[in-house]
């Protein structure tokens, strides 16, 4: 199985992870986000387009629970702080539209610990494949 980070958990976050549930071959294992996990909860759980989540959503100190399982939040504003090593992440989706070129999003890998990063938003720059 795949574990999966998500870093920024605004609306292409947020559906990343309803994409994912349900799926046996990923699995997101954690979230990094400068809002509390309150705050990150409730968003998930009540979308305006998407509608209420079926599953169960509980905000935990430094974690989100979905259906009781645990997704671990960072709340990191540098993303080369993130440990993504820490939670396994293999994969970390970069979703803040802030880190769109190699250079920025790559510390996900050299830093974090993740094996690869898929950037949600397209590149300034030409770039090959994290």
């Amino acid at each position: 199985m795949v574990k999966v980070g998500i870093n920024g958990f605004g609306r292409i976050g947020r559906n990343v992870l309803r994409a994912a549930l349900g799926r046996s071959d990923f699995q997101v294992v954690a979230i990094n986000d400068l809002t509390d996990s309150k705050t990150l909860a409730h968003l998930l759980k009540y979308d305006s387009l998407s509608g209420t989540l079926a599953a169960s959503v509980e905000a935990g100190e430094n974690q989100l629970l979905l259906d009781g399982r645990p997704i671990h939040v960072f709340s990191e504003r540098d993303p080369g702080a993130i440990p993504w090593n820490s939670v396994g992440v293999d994969i970390v989706i970069e979703a803040t539209g802030f880190f769109t070129d190699k250079s920025q999003a790559e510390v996900h890998i050299t830093k974090g610990g993740a094996k690869r990063v898929i950037i949600s938003a397209r590149p300034r720059t030409t770039t090959s494949p994290l």
